[in-house]
């Protein structure tokens, strides 16, 4: 059992009590300032106002009592689907719970849907979603989309990018079927039109005309993004015949492209995964492609992917690391975003980390035992408390506001 997150209403003059919020005692762990340790965190309307040793809860209008539990900026996914795709979900009903404030939909809208786009899930989702537009002009709707060379337009997907900056971060390319380098090198081409990176979801097999080496040490620029980096039916990581990380993988990784855990429902082996971090080679960021079948199978939140990268022998400190400075450098959101300075926006996420035994499966429905669990108690979201997810949990706990 937890230790409860008490609501602490101190009588002071409203007149002293500078922040709204106040977060008392709890590990603060920001890797922007390289903070790990027992601090206070404070905010004012929608901002970060102070983040210190010892805040006094006279100051604040509601204080809540952390110890026992980690406060970490709120999370951030890279790869998740939440438009288009035949699995999609509605971010607010599966992001907030997890401590995931900022979700970035992988390839969901293309050019020609992008208005719909925002106008059903960026304007209704109290998450943050930022968005991959997909080089398809009709974004990730099947084959006849996402195989339509002649609907591949980098110059209109770059207009799309320029004039919707405020939401799009980047470009997606993404089960291409056909041979060649059609889809892939259009999405460069358009990364390139409107500068931002492109990141690649490509199956490599036999037929295609293409190969790992090629894509990515002569085509993917730094900055770009290889997601699905532990799936079996892509060699760029781990060669079949000797289980060693293929030496152009490591060149890739020097020369600038991100490696993305992207989990999904198929796109996650143990075998892989144990293979690569033996020899160090670990997500630049994690994330969690969440969809329909993702989050009931492999129950892939990033508290969960979180878990599976510590049972790996990543720190706690450096997968917070992966997954909020580093998500928010890939898409240039940073300092902006992925961090608890003053200042910036009070996205907030406030975790345990549980010790038993637990079971933790892959896309074949694989199991590993761990020994440690992260769950996420507490979601606050531009400043409001947004989400405890077992609020029947904590005695004398806040009542929170749902997230519709």
């Amino acid at each position: 059992m937890f230790p409860a997150i008490i609501l602490l209403l101190l009588a002071a003059p409203l007149a002293a009590q500078k922040y709204d919020i106040l977060l008392k005692g709890g590990h603060v762990v920001d890797p922007a300032t390289n903070l790990s340790a027992v601090w206070d965190v404070a905010i004012a309307g929608n901002t970060i106002a102070l983040v210190a040793a010892d805040i006094s809860p006279r100051d604040a209008k509601k204080t809540l009592d952390a110890k026992g539990y980690y406060v970490t900026p709120g999370l951030i996914d890279l790869h998740f689907h939440s438009f288009g795709y035949a699995g999609s979900i509605f971010p607010d009903d599966t992001a907030l719970i997890a401590g995931t404030t900022t979700v970035v939909d992988a390839g969901g809208p293309g050019f020609r849907t992008y208005d719909k786009f925002k106008k059903t899930i960026v304007d209704h989702s109290r998450t943050r979603v930022l968005a991959l537009v997909n080089i398809a002009g009709n974004g990730m709707t099947g084959s006849a989309s996402e195989d339509n060379v002649a609907d591949m337009l980098p110059d209109k997907t770059a207009e799309v990018i320029r004039n919707n900056r405020d939401v799009i971060v980047g470009i997606k390319c993404a089960h291409f079927a056909k041979p060649g380098w059609d889809a892939i090198k259009r999405a460069e081409e358009a990364g390139r039109l409107a500068d931002v990176p492109v990141m690649i979801d490509d199956h490599i097999f036999t037929n295609s005309g293409r190969s790992s080496r090629e894509k990515l040490l002569d085509i993917m620029r730094p900055g770009d993004l290889h997601t699905h980096m532990y799936n079996d039916r892509q060699v760029e990581i781990i060669s079949r015949f000797n289980s060693r990380v293929q030496e152009f993988a490591i060149e890739a990784r020097k020369r600038g492209v991100l490696f993305d855990m992207g989990h999904g429902g198929g796109s996650f082996l143990w075998p892989v995964a144990i293979a690569a971090t033996r020899q160090g080679f670990y997500p630049d960021t994690i994330s969690t492609d969440l969809h329909t079948s993702s989050i009931l199978m492999a129950q892939s939140d990033m508290p969960n992917c979180i878990s599976k990268m510590m049972l790996l022998g990543m720190s706690f400190e450096d997968a917070i690391l992966r997954s909020t400075v580093n998500p928010a450098k890939a898409i240039r959101r940073y300092p902006q975003l992925g961090t608890l300075g003053e200042g910036k926006p009070a996205d907030i996420a406030v975790l345990a980390i549980r010790e038993g035994t637990f079971a933790y499966k892959d896309a074949w429905s694989k199991k590993m035992l761990g020994t440690k669990k992260v769950e996420n108690v507490l979601t606050i979201r531009d400043g409001k408390i947004v989400l405890t997810p077992r609020a029947s949990r904590f005695r004398n706990g806040p009542r929170l506001a749902s997230t519709r």
